[in-house]
Parts: structure tokens; C-alpha cells; sequence
């Protein structure tokens, strides 16, 4: 059995599954990028408390174990432990990367049968690897969308720049074979819904248990601020695709009672969706 009791969260949803929060590291990002087009009048008394001299958010990394009666599966990898000094001093990556953050909370990198990231910038799949380069779980299938690699991989400077593609072809290498096309249940009770918005080939993790389902729903809804469909940020490479889905899926999530967890929240990470006249709010529960 998965233990973490040490994880950031953790919640039983019935049937044999499980899953727990563990947080790998911080790093911060420009807070007019993250609110794009959203004027600054509207959210800067959002961030008051946060930002620092630079303008600057700080964005946890937020990654998900499952445990299911099917496998072990771990959603996000974080920025892992192979930026290298420019990147960590810009950026300010801090905290332990996902390997010893998984340890700490007690769990096996080494029982993870399957991951799944949302997406694969490189502060979702810098954690594919470890630090000599090996794949970081050995025995896990990757599951991503194949656009997603498509994308990725692509010579497109403007969809290409999130993407670490160096890192991406040596993991390609061995990944490719389990890339996904659109929607599908990847163990029992653990399903990817491709979404597109945030990147081409975005999915959301689906996790239902018998008493309760639990959504990452990736970077859109990053934030508290994200419950609100129309609010995209400047890294969605299709914003109106956002928007569409956002709408969709949010309002699946506050009619059936979803947890949310959200993937860059430092302080609140674990809530709900409500419906807000013709918008949402996120609710934070732990």
C-alpha cells in the first residue's frame, strides 16, 4: 500500500482509492503573464499579499499520487531536478524537486505503474527524468496526448517556448508508444480528458472513487483566480479554446460535487467549484 502519510493532503474516495498532494518545489512567474489580458485593475488586489519586488507569483508545484486497485499513478512531475543554474536563478526554483519530495512523503518512486501529466512544459514534465538523465520511474508508462507531442516537438517558436525540447526527445524516445488520442480511462477509475486551451494537447485527470471524485484539471484552473472561465493567461496558447472548455468543464465539476485540485496554489490547493451567476468561484476546503 501507497502510505505518505506525511503528504501535503490526502483524502480516501472509496473503493480502494486514493490519493494524496505532495508539492515539488516552487518556482515564480510574471504576474502580468499569468492574469494575460485581464486588466491589472481587476486583479492586483488579488496578488497584494504575494507579489514581490519584481512582480513576480509564487506558483507551487503541484503533483497528485493515485492510488487505485489497478496501480499506482502519479499526475505532474514537476520542474525535476535537471534546469540548470540560469534557468533555477531566474526562475527562483525552490524546494525539493519531485523525487525527494515523493520520499519525504513516504511514497516509491519505483511503485508508480503510470504518470500523467497535464500537459508537457517544462514545469509539468521537467520531472519525467532524474537528475542522471535515466527515466525517473522506471516501470510507469507516460501517459500524454499525442498532439500534446506533436506540439511539443514542433518548430512553431510560439506554441515552442514553454517546452524544454532537448529534455522532451530523450524521454519521446521511450514515451511515444503510450500517447494518447482524446478522452480515455487509463486504469480503472483514473481517466484523461484532452481539453486543448492551455496547450494543444492538454488533458485534465479525472479520479473517481466510489464515494467522491477528485479533478486536476492542469493549468486551467492553476489558480483561484482561474474559476473564472473568461480570466486565460498569457501562456494559453489557444485562449478562446480556454475559455470554451473552461465553461464545460467547470460547470461539470460544480454540479457534481467535484474536488478540485488546483496545479500552481501555494497555500490552498484542495477545493471546489460553485457556480457565480453565469461564471465560478473556487472554494478552498483544506
Amino acid at each position: 500500500m501507497l502510505r505518505g502519510e506525511a503528504a501535503d493532503w490526502s483524502a480516501e474516495l472509496g473503493g480502494g482509492v486514493r490519493v494524496a498532494l505532495v508539492q515539488a518545489g516552487t518556482f515564480r512567474s510574471d504576474a502580468g503573464a499569468l492574469f494575460g489580458p485581464v486588466p491589472r485593475l481587476l486583479w492586483d488586489r488579488l496578488v497584494t499579499a504575494e507579489i514581490d519586488e519584481e512582480w513576480r507569483l509564487t506558483q507551487a508545484l503541484n503533483c497528485l499520487m493515485v492510488e487505485t486497485p489497478g496501480g499506482r499513478v502519479l499526475v505532474e512531475t514537476g520542474i525535476g531536478e535537471r534546469v540548470d543554474e540560469k534557468l533555477r536563478t531566474v526562475r527562483r526554483v525552490e524546494g525539493d524537486p519531485v523525487l525527494p519530495a515523493l520520499r519525504a512523503a513516504g511514497f516509491d518512486a519505483g511503485s508508480v505503474d503510470l504518470v500523467a501529466v497535464s500537459h508537457l512544459h517544462f514545469d509539468h514534465a521537467g520531472g519525467l527524468l532524474a537528475a542522471d538523465g535515466a527515466p525517473a520511474f522506471p516501470r510507469a508508462r507516460l501517459v500524454a496526448q499525442a498532439a500534446e507531442w506533436e506540439l511539443a516537438l514542433g518548430d512553431n517558436p510560439r506554441l515552442t517556448a514553454s517546452y524544454d525540447q532537448p529534455e522532451l526527445r530523450l524521454v519521446h524516445a521511450w514515451a511515444a508508444a503510450d500517447a494518447l488520442d482524446g478522452d480515455r480511462e487509463v486504469l480503472p477509475g483514473v481517466s484523461v480528458v484532452r481539453t486543448g486551451g492551455h496547450s494543444g494537447g492538454h488533458q485534465a485527470i479525472v479520479v473517481r472513487g466510489r464515494d467522491r471524485t477528485v479533478a486536476f484539471l492542469g493549468d486551467l484552473c492553476m489558480r483561484p483566480w482561474s474559476a473564472n472561465p473568461r480570466w486565460v493567461t498569457a501562456f494559453d496558447d489557444f485562449p478562446l479554446t480556454s475559455v470554451e472548455v473552461k465553461a464545460r468543464l467547470f460547470a461539470r465539476a460544480a454540479d457534481e460535487g467535484w474536488t478540485i485540485v488546483l496545479s500552481h496554489e501555494p497555500e490552498r490547493p484542495i477545493g471546489r467549484l460553485e457556480r457565480d451567476r453565469d461564471r465560478f468561484r473556487y472554494v478552498p476546503t483544506a
